[in-house]
């Protein structure tokens, strides 16, 4: 491909959506937003409404936001996540029983944990969620030990070494699923050291998931949830 066609935006008529999804997974299909134009967008959140779906974008750009929230006003914007989201009937959202949990080691891993929490609204949870627990101030995460041990599934997300999923891990016997984020210093690696952390994990109900990846936990955390 040579540079011309590839700086060129995607065609509208590209959009192919599986509208066959719910049916098939349970869930229908959400939308990853970078690269597509702000049009194709908007016409994937009218096509999965009128199929009686949700509709869930992710990475969302300030361009794509304007476009969809011009033209469809109930979608819920959250910009911290970089999410859209459009429920069927937003004006009266059900929630089910079971409240997944989500917990960061700091506060700059929120928009991570935002993304996870946007993905389970989608599915129609209402997650808890708490911030800045991490390694560093233990006595903080003993503060919740009685909430987390309510949990039916976690979402730890974390950046740095990706200590906290262990930690956590060794508190509750529910899933644990481990989040790294880009979030550290130079031997961070961008989330590498995080993940290979969490990866080898001694803590055996912790899983995880790939850097930064708040949708994929937040879609595993609601599967888990049913």
């Amino acid at each position: 491909m040579n540079q011309d066609n590839k700086d060129k935006p995607m065609p509208v008529d590209d959009l192919c959506l599986d509208l066959d999804r719910k049916n098939r997974c349970g869930f229908s299909e959400a939308i990853y937003a970078p690269g597509k134009p702000p049009e194709m967008i908007l016409r994937a959140f009218s096509e999965l409404h009128a199929n009686g779906d949700h509709a869930l974008a992710t990475r969302v750009t300030p361009e794509q936001i304007e476009h969809v929230t011009s033209n469809l006003k109930e979608v819920i914007v959250n910009r911290e996540a970089k999410t859209l989201r459009w429920m069927t009937d937003s004006s009266e959202e059900k929630t089910k029983v079971s409240q997944p949990l989500i917990i960061t080691a700091g506060s700059t891993d929120r928009p991570v944990a935002e993304e996870a929490a946007e993905t389970l609204r989608w599915m129609e949870y209402e997650p808890q969620l708490l911030f800045d627990l991490g390694v560093a101030g233990p006595q903080r995460l003993l503060k919740h030990v009685e909430t987390l041990q309510q949990a039916k599934v976690i979402i730890v997300v974390a950046g740095m070494e990706g200590a906290l999923p262990s930690v956590v891990g060794g508190w509750v016997s529910c899933p644990v699923i481990a989040v790294p984020t880009s979030i550290g210093y130079g031997t961070s690696f961008g989330g590498a050291t995080a993940l290979l952390g969490m990866l080898n994990s001694c803590a055996a109900n912790v899983c995880a998931v790939n850097i930064d990846a708040g949708f994929k936990a937040g879609y595993l955390a609601g599967l888990m949830s049913k």
